[in-house]
């Protein structure tokens, strides 16, 4: 399919900046761009080149292949409607450097990242009333610099704030679900970040572990994969998101047997792994809390050991 011809116009367009055209970043880009919504891509200078010259490519069973152009730029130089922070957490302080709080003027934020903490970073980057938390649940990888493969059969956003103005936020819902992200709005942000993480934490960090994919681990790691989801379940009690075990492990058992993370991918590939978001974060939440994780402990420093996360 070609999208060029395609395309839809979207009767109200936002102009939205794009940190970091990565899978996620890329497939939202993408996304938005098909709508009729001004797409700006904040990169470094080689993938801002790239994406100026060749557009940005998306190949996605759910959504079909086709490219786009997008504007390219290495950093924001004037407002937008929407910021979508799409980096690793790895990159992040640097990243938003690329993205300054007077070039964003009034716009929200929409962070796409694992894990909890980074929502206080961005708070104190920008205005608290224009971060919108948010998950994304999509299996999108970049395959080259403007090239993006989105293989799951799903793209779902849930996006919550404490502190966003509620029109604002229902807007940004309507605006994802238009473009095919579902963009459901919840009340609570902490719940929100909290079911992601606890079942995304143990399966980046067994599957990383194990060099399995989540088959094996529920097969062949069973009992080290339960000890560590109740004491996540434990956890997540501290910050008042009630979880039962059995509901996270039947997540786990209702997996596609060859899932694999994205962590086992970085590793095998010798990338920086998110060891900080998806594993020290939670480490940090259980000695604020005083809450035993030997399991979770194990797990989180053998990772870190093995992939050079220290």
């Amino acid at each position: 399919m070609n999208t060029r011809a395609t395309t839809e116009q979207n009767p109200a367009p936002w102009t939205v900046a794009v940190l970091g055209p990565g899978g996620i970043g890329g497939l939202v880009a993408s996304l938005l761009a098909r709508r009729g919504h001004r797409v700006i891509v904040v990169a470094g200078e080689q993938t801002a080149r790239t994406l100026n010259e060749r557009g940005l490519t998306l190949r996605s069973g759910q959504f079909g292949d086709g490219t786009l152009p997008v504007e390219a730029v290495t950093e924001l130089t004037e407002p937008v409607d929407l910021c979508v922070v799409a980096t690793k957490e790895t990159g992040l302080a640097e990243a938003l450097q690329r993205v300054p709080a007077a070039a964003l003027g009034s716009g929200l934020v929409l962070p796409l990242l694992n894990g909890f903490e980074h929502v206080a970073l961005l708070r104190e980057t920008y205005p608290a009333g224009q971060v919108v938390p948010a998950v994304i649940w999509a299996e999108s990888t970049r395959t080259a610099p403007g090239v993006i493969e989105h293989t799951t059969p799903f793209c779902r956003v849930e996006l919550a704030s404490a502190a966003a103005p509620a029109a604002g936020v229902a807007a940004l819902g309507a605006l994802l679900e238009d473009a095919g992200m579902g963009g459901l709005v919840r009340e609570d942000e902490t719940a929100l970040l909290w079911d992601k993480l606890t079942f995304l934490a143990p399966f980046a960090l067994l599957t990383t572990r194990h060099a399995a994919p989540v088959g094996t681990v529920r097969s062949e790691h069973r009992e080290e994969l339960t000890s560590v989801l109740a004491e996540l379940a434990l956890l997540a009690a501290t910050v008042d998101v009630p979880t039962e075990a059995s509901a996270l492990l039947a997540k786990f058992d209702n997996a596609p047997e060859g899932m694999r993370s994205s962590m086992q991918r970085d590793a095998a590939a010798g990338r920086p792994v998110e060891i900080e978001a998806i594993g020290r974060a939670l480490l940090r939440q259980a000695d604020r809390s005083g809450t035993p994780v030997p399991a979770l402990t194990a797990l989180v420093t053998s990772v870190a050991k093995a992939h050079g996360a220290s």
